[in-house]
């Protein structure tokens, strides 16, 4: 009769031996995360209660972080693999080069851009003709004096975008315009005048002021008065101009530009009155040749997609 007690204390302890076998694999799965998560920063929790919820207080735990074991774990792991002893992959940061800013310029200065502008010019220098060494003719100043304040409105069109090296770097436009000349000195009282003509933009990276030089070529109409006796004016009606200028371009913004430069200019009948037969007609060419000061707004008439490097 003792047998079946004795077998049943020892299935008894068999049992308490399996559970004890199961609570230990438990609580050490549970610690195993947590010994690991110590390991790489966190300490353990600290208990507090917080007093806002509605239901009244309840625990919440706070880990404080200690990241210096990662960042030896971390070192010696990135030492492995660059040693070559490490499975994972060896990542490389590479520092790029700093890029340039971005040409402001390149907003004001593209390819069909289109501007109205309007210069006023205040001419009282009076010279020879530049060119007279190409004509034989005689390089000398006239006696009669002129002074021109020419107000011209033009169509600028940029056919093309910024290229060249250096201080040649730039674009170029083409020039329609319209010119009335009032002349408050000399015997002719106004001219006026269609020109065309060219104009070179230099445009230094990211600079607001830009130098320009430019050239025109027209025709138009002045009240002459050699044909009515006045020594050294004008031949005739009909008459030729030349413009050349230079000076600089002050850009508030991709629309808004104010200029400042000199502009020589020159009327004259290219010879067409002498020997025509007209009574009274038959005057030497004496022509104009005046500079001075002459400053300008340019406005862009539309807008332009912005343009990048």
């Amino acid at each position: 009769m003792k047998k079946p007690a004795l077998c049943l204390r020892s299935y008894q302890e068999a049992g308490e031996t399996v559970f004890a076998f199961v609570l230990f694999l438990a609580t050490s799965a549970m610690l195993a995360p947590r010994a690991a998560a110590q390991q790489c920063g966190y300490n353990s929790p600290n208990p507090v209660f917080d007093p806002i919820s509605n239901a009244g207080p309840y625990e919440r735990t706070y880990d404080s972080q200690d990241w210096s074991n990662c960042d030896l774990l971390a070192s010696g792991a990135s030492a492995r693999g660059n040693n070559g002893g490490g499975a994972g992959s060896n990542v490389s940061i590479e520092r790029l080069p700093p890029q340039k800013p971005a040409d402001l310029n390149r907003e004001i200065y593209f390819r069909n851009k289109f501007e109205f502008s309007q210069d006023v010019g205040w001419l009282p220098i009076n010279i020879p003709f530049p060119f007279d060494f190409l004509l034989s003719d005689q390089y000398q100043v006239y006696p009669l004096k002129y002074t021109l304040v020419p107000v011209i409105d033009s169509l600028r069109w940029q056919i093309d975008s910024i290229k060249g090296p250096l201080i040649l770097r730039g674009n170029w436009e083409l020039d329609i315009s319209g010119a009335v000349v009032a002349i408050p000195r000399g015997p002719e009282t106004r001219y006026f005048t269609y020109i065309m003509g060219m104009r070179r933009n230099f445009v230094p990276r990211n600079w607001r002021v830009t130098p320009y030089f430019d050239w025109r070529i027209g025709l138009g109409d002045i009240n002459a008065k050699g044909p009515l006796g006045v020594q050294y004016a004008q031949g005739q009606d009909f008459t030729f101009t030349l413009n050349m200028g230079s000076g600089v371009r002050y850009n508030f913004s991709p629309r808004y530009a104010v200029t400042a430069g000199l502009n020589w200019m020159h009327i004259s009948n290219a010879n067409l009155s002498q020997g025509n037969g007209k009574p009274n007609w038959g005057v030497r060419n004496y022509g104009i040749n005046v500079y001075g000061p002459m400053v300008g707004i340019d406005v862009q008439l539309r807008k332009h997609p912005r343009h990048s490097e």
